[in-house]
């Protein structure tokens, strides 16, 4: 696995990060045949929230992103972006076990939606994200807390 680190966000990467969104989403985006060059960037603009998103940074570069937004019964996992080059070295593994571990902690579910027929779909699957419900676009999904061993 490279060496990665995570960092808060700052208001000065949204559009870098907008950027990555753009790249990361292209190919389902294209797919569903819902890609629009400025609306993909845009979207993340509009949601962005510098306090709840984290940058990852593989060897000081921006490689990724992911939120983690508050909301009155859950957690929502948004923004999970990792540049191409880096997806099966392990870093999102890692990214999402290190979210999902502090939202056990804290009792609560987490929830998301991916794009239909989206590859990440397995990662989440595989970190105990079930289907929740479906639409022609979105797959939305949950993560109840997992008991937390205090030992």
């Amino acid at each position: 696995m490279a060496d990665w680190e995570t960092r808060a966000a700052s208001a000065a990467d949204v559009d870098a990060l907008a950027d990555l969104r753009a790249v990361v989403m292209r190919p389902d985006l294209e797919r569903l045949g819902r890609y629009d060059e400025q609306r993909v960037r845009q979207r993340l603009r509009d949601a962005f929230v510098p306090g709840h998103t984290r940058v990852i940074e593989v060897g000081g570069a921006l490689a990724g992103c992911v939120a983690l937004r508050p909301a009155e019964d859950c957690r929502w996992l948004e923004h999970f972006y990792l540049a191409p080059r880096l997806h099966g070295a392990g870093i999102g593994t890692a990214v999402l076990r290190g979210l999902l571990e502090r939202c056990d902690r804290d009792g609560v579910p987490v929830r998301l939606n991916v794009l239909q027929g989206s590859p990440a779909r397995r990662l989440y699957e595989r970190h105990g994200f079930t289907v929740e419900g479906e639409d022609p676009v979105d797959v939305f999904m949950v993560r109840e807390p997992r008991p937390v061993d205090l030992a």
